[in-house]
């Protein structure tokens, strides 16, 4: 990376590194400052000394609300490990485009002058976490966010503490979709699947056919479509391909996934034409509701695919 000073044109260069001390270490008041035009060699200057978290924002950008928080709260939780600087693109676009700031949030990792690494949007908490981990030691007894604590808790069956969370987050950070997303899961969870539905369409378009939203409807589906305990009773002893299809719904409605998606599998292999491929069809929906990146939807599409090619 290389910045020119905007008022001469000349090139801004870092001085020579040198080992940074106690005394040359940020103060808790140094930990997060404002860059322009009148500052950006002090900038480099830190880089010599400490990492600098470089918030490129907009005053219109909403997400960009959204990131800043969370930025300022892991700097402060990471105490001098790096500095948070908060660059207005509108108030220094020469900056940003030299930066090669294309849409905000742009966050970039700086060190001894030169660009380290960067990441566009306002990522959750946990994203930022893991990005920041690749480069600092962890902090030590840092108490779990409220998101990581959220997905903690639905993950073990806490259904309550995991909505209550949610609702929280999504109260404090309206324009974050992801939050109401997992909202709408754990109303599911909570066999409230209206109010999920009723959730997901007040999100904007392109959140509301995005992959997670996606699963979430999907889930919903499952439960909607899956045979009752009476009707899995009357099944019983019935091993035709309408009675392994109505069971491996029941499977992944009741969160079985691996056991249904095997049954669907092989319904697929035994019948493919029952119910107008329905084994198949339902296989990529159950992706869908598990998401691309599970160990579930990556061996079993795998294995789809094998099977169909």
């Amino acid at each position: 990376m290389s910045i020119v000073d905007p008022r001469s044109g000349a090139p801004l260069t870092p001085p020579e590194p040198t080992a940074p001390t106690a005394e040359s270490a940020p103060e808790e008041a140094q930990l997060i400052i404002d860059v322009d035009r009148n500052n950006i060699q002090q900038l480099l200057e830190i880089s010599t000394q400490v990492p600098v978290l470089l918030d490129c924002w907009a005053p219109w950008c909403e997400p960009c609300k959204v990131l800043m928080p969370i930025l300022e709260k892991l700097t402060r939780e990471y105490n001098g490990a790096f500095v948070l600087a908060k660059l207005n693109i509108d108030e220094n676009q020469e900056i940003a485009a030299q930066l090669g700031v294309r849409s905000v949030p742009d966050v970039k990792l700086i060190s001894q002058g030169g660009l380290v690494d960067h990441f566009q949007g306002a990522l959750p908490e946990k994203e930022i976490r893991e990005w920041l981990s690749r480069y600092f030691p962890p902090v030590e007894d840092a108490p779990a966010s409220p998101e990581e604590q959220a997905a903690d808790a639905l993950a073990q069956g806490d259904i309550a503490t995991a909505r209550a969370l949610y609702e929280q987050l999504v109260q404090q950070n309206p324009e974050h979709y992801a939050y109401q997303v997992e909202l709408a899961r754990t109303l599911v969870a909570e066999e409230r699947g209206q109010e999920a539905l009723a959730l997901l369409d007040s999100l904007p378009p392109e959140e509301r056919d995005a992959a997670q939203a996606r699963g979430v409807r999907a889930s919903i589906e499952f439960r909607e479509e899956a045979p009752s305990s009476e009707e899995l009773a009357a099944l019983e002893g019935r091993d035709d391909s309408e009675a392994r299809f109505k069971r491996a719904l029941r499977q992944v409605a009741d969160g079985d996934y691996e056991t249904g998606l095997e049954a669907l599998l092989a319904l697929m292999q035994s019948d493919r034409g029952y119910g107008e491929d329905a084994a198949r069809k339902t296989l990529l929906r159950v992706f869908d509701a598990l998401g691309a990146d599970h160990p579930l939807t990556v061996t079993y599409r795998r294995r789809l695919f094998t099977l169909l090619y």
